[in-house]
């Protein structure tokens, strides 16, 4: 018997960043020496304050479900770091917790869109969100920002891309690939939109807590009440305290919408584990120490990255202000020989040549709406960014 697929699944394409990386796995499993740069994980460990809370919680008999969106102790240390932090005040009520940030846009996008509806979606984008808009059955709408303009999307621009279809604007602040930090001034002309056209923001947050001298973070919904109850806020521990593996993300929205995606949460996964959400309590609660020294170390290296960038040949980009990534132009090197003899048309085939030739891995632009453009993480030691930029050096510019 042939099993068929579903239309939705043959159309959906895999995640790029994973994609790059299991190529890069794979020749590392053949004996060489890789110098990775695809996946957007710090490579420090969890803060030993946080597995031990973990720990306490296994001892303590904390290894059964917990109500769906989350236990109230971990929803309510959410509420109150957003309060610490940003002086926004949420109610637990608002908050769903589940299995990663990619899990609460799912559970977001589910919740409010389908067949016949338009989502906004400023380029370039992180991989994932066109994917999961198509899933709904609704319609991604690029909107293109370029290098000159920070990778930013305008007010304007935002403005002319709203039709009658439009359910949805998806926001990343700071953006991953490109490193953005929006500028406050255009966060405010973006959220005065938002509420002229009554059009729902969900703003992907993650990287809060990763910006640069020069860059503020300010939260979406933090631009007045009319604002905050047309957001919908995506975040997590992934990022700002090194816990990819724990699987902890979190959406805060209007009550109605967390009730929606609570109740869709419990007929897909239940509950986030157990553990991370204790984990997840410490992260919160915790001392802060581990977040600053995490974020010197990933300033040490964007400076290093940035300013070998600047003395390669016809290269250009715009600085990052936030996250861990350094995303830049390539396409001055298409059509010429590169690295080993190597002539490549688009960012794709640069990305294929450099793994193959020089042994380094990248994610092309292609995947994130952007060609000519690839995108490089940091969040990885210095002695692997020192040897694979010189790697990327000399195959930009051969002998």
């Amino acid at each position: 018997m042939s099993m068929q697929l579903s239309s939705t699944v043959q159309k959906l394409k895999p995640s790029a960043t994973i994609a790059a990386a299991a190529k890069a796995k794979e020749l590392k499993s053949t004996g060489v020496k890789v110098y990775e740069f695809t996946l957007g994980e710090p490579d420090f460990n969890t803060p030993a304050h946080i597995c031990q809370a973990a720990k306490e919680a296994m001892d303590a008999g904390q290894t059964h479900y917990t109500p769906a969106a989350g236990t109230a102790e971990v929803k309510q240390a959410i509420c109150d770091a957003y309060q610490r932090d940003y002086g926004l005040s949420f109610q637990p009520n608002q908050v769903v917790v589940s299995n990663g940030a990619k899990h609460s846009i799912h559970n977001v996008l589910t919740a409010l869109c389908g067949p016949g509806d338009e989502v906004i979606i400023p380029t370039p984008y992180w991989v994932s969100y066109s994917a999961l808009v198509e899933l709904t059955g609704a319609t991604p709408v690029m909107v293109e920002t370029t290098e000159e303009s920070g990778f930013c999307m305008n007010a304007e621009q935002f403005a002319a891309a709203i039709t009658p279809k439009t359910k949805l604007m998806m926001l990343n602040n700071p953006c991953n690939p490109t490193g953005a930090a929006y500028p406050v001034e255009t966060l405010e002309a973006l959220a005065k939109v938002a509420v002229e056209k009554d059009i729902a923001v969900m703003s992907d947050e993650i990287y809060e807590k990763l910006i640069y001298e020069g860059s503020e973070f300010r939260s979406f919904a933090s631009f007045g009440p009319d604002v905050a109850e047309r957001t919908i806020i995506v975040s997590g521990v992934s990022k700002a305290y090194a816990m990819t593996g724990w699987r902890i993300g979190w959406a805060i929205a209007p009550a109605e919408v967390s009730a929606a995606m609570t109740k869709l949460q419990s007929q897909e996964t239940s509950n986030p584990c157990s553990i991370s959400q204790a984990a997840t309590i410490a992260a919160l609660s915790g001392p802060q120490d581990s977040v600053a020294a995490m974020l010197d170390a990933f300033k040490e290296r964007r400076a290093y990255v940035l300013d070998r960038l600047r003395k390669f040949p016809e290269i250009s980009f715009a600085e990052p202000g936030g996250a861990f990534y350094a995303f830049f132009n390539v396409s001055a090197h298409f059509n010429k020989p590169l690295g080993g003899g190597k002539v490549v048309k688009d960012s794709s085939e640069f990305c294929t040549a450099l793994l193959e030739e020089a042994h380094v891995a990248l994610v092309t632009g292609d995947a994130f709406g952007a060609p000519g453009y690839v995108r490089l993480s940091f969040a990885t030691d210095m002695q692997t960014i020192e040897e694979g930029l010189n790697r990327i050096e000399q195959f930009l510019s051969p002998a």
